[in-house]
């Protein structure tokens, strides 16, 4: 029986150190909960398929997820616990513009790559990190398209607000690019504190120049505290914002204030079975008791599915140097009707991006 015994605990130990590990440091609380929690449970749906269908070269994926409530100096210790104590092989779906700059030191440090990462900050496509490999647009293509399309609809008036972060100076040339591109200046540009974000004079300034519409580059809770006061100021201003917002629980935060606001998407149509992504990721949902997907689920699913791809190319026992040159050398790889390249002048992946406005049943429409 000892003898029994023991050797059911080394298998059971042998199979836990056979896992490949993958980390995750995102806000699970605090202002941008609801997004993060859909973008993972996207993930998990991909994620639990493959370990279901026998893992990756027989190894399950384990994804070991910490709360750094979107706080950046939080996220960097996170991270550097996932490296170090945790001995991930690759870390995942970070969310944050401010946070991933703060985690990008270690990836050098440490040589490890970061796969998807939850923002479309431009400092992290441009210049190329060879340890970074992102699965969406950058906002500044999102927040350029969106000027673009005010000005085909005739507005005029434009008014930008903006978290005064990484973040928000990254989207902010996005939209300058846009207004220069349409020859427009906008009424009024003006930032708001992330820590503690106060909307009295920008509502003001919303007013006293009548903006036809407002493009809000903030995240959660802020942005649904902004829409929420120029409303109550009596404008009806058109309001946008970008994909980062893309979330079911987005629009249940914005209550009766959310028909009519534009979110730009970096995913195709989550309601178009046309698209075989969504499709796919629909029909899994529904398998595991979901009645839809959302945008932010979307994007977690095409992250976890670049994340499997790039450790079946790697091989059997991935390291953090093998995983990240297998994904260097992917080219035109279909995940779903989308194909993602990368090279070493290009870690893009991915460069759709699109608008859609929130309907009169609170979800999305294009």
């Amino acid at each position: 029986m000892r003898n029994l015994l023991a050797l059911s605990l080394a298998l059971a130990f042998s199979a836990a150190q056979a896992d490949i590990v993958i980390g995750q440091t995102a806000g699970f609380s605090g202002a941008v909960a609801s997004s993060v929690n859909e973008t993972s449970e996207g993930a998990k749906l991909y994620i639990d398929q493959v370990n279901k269908n026998g893992g990756v070269h027989g190894e399950a994926i384990r994804l070991v997820k910490l709360d750094d409530k979107f706080d950046p100096k939080l996220a960097a210790e996170n991270a550097q616990k996932l490296i170090t104590a945790e001995n991930v092989v690759a870390l995942f779906l970070t969310r944050g513009t401010p946070h991933n700059q703060a985690i990008l030191p270690l990836l050098n440090t440490h040589q490890v790559p970061l796969i998807a990462p939850s923002t479309g900050a431009m400092v992290l496509h441009k210049p190329v990190n060879r340890w970074v490999f992102n699965v969406r647009a950058p906002y500044q293509r999102e927040a350029e398209r969106t000027i673009q399309h005010l000005s085909l609809i005739g507005i005029e008036r434009i008014g930008v607000v903006q978290v005064d972060d990484s973040f928000g100076a990254d989207a902010a040339l996005g939209i300058e690019a846009g207004l220069s591109g349409t020859g427009k200046k906008a009424v009024f540009h003006e930032k708001f504190d992330r820590a503690k974000p106060v909307f009295d004079e920008i509502t003001a300034r919303v007013i006293a120049t009548n903006a036809q519409a407002v493009v809000i580059l903030g995240s959660g809770n802020a942005v649904v505290d902004a829409v929420s006061a120029i409303r109550a100021a009596g404008s009806r201003a058109q309001i946008v914002t970008l994909s980062n917002n893309a979330s079911e629980g987005f629009i249940q935060s914005l209550k009766g204030n959310a028909r009519g606001l534009i979110v730009s998407q970096v995913f195709p149509y989550e309601r178009s079975r046309a698209a075989p992504i969504v499709k796919e990721a629909h029909d899994l949902a529904v398998a595991n008791g979901a009645q839809h997907v959302t945008p932010a689920m979307l994007e977690g699913y095409a992250g976890a599915k670049v994340l499997v791809e790039g450790l079946r190319r790697a091989g059997p026992k991935p390291t953090r140097q093998k995983l990240r040159d297998a994904l260097e050398g992917m080219k035109r790889v279909d995940i779903g009707g989308l194909e993602v390249t990368y090279s070493p002048a290009d870690h893009s992946g991915l460069d759709f991006a699109d608008l859609s406005i929130i309907g009169e049943n609170g979800r999305f429409l294009r």
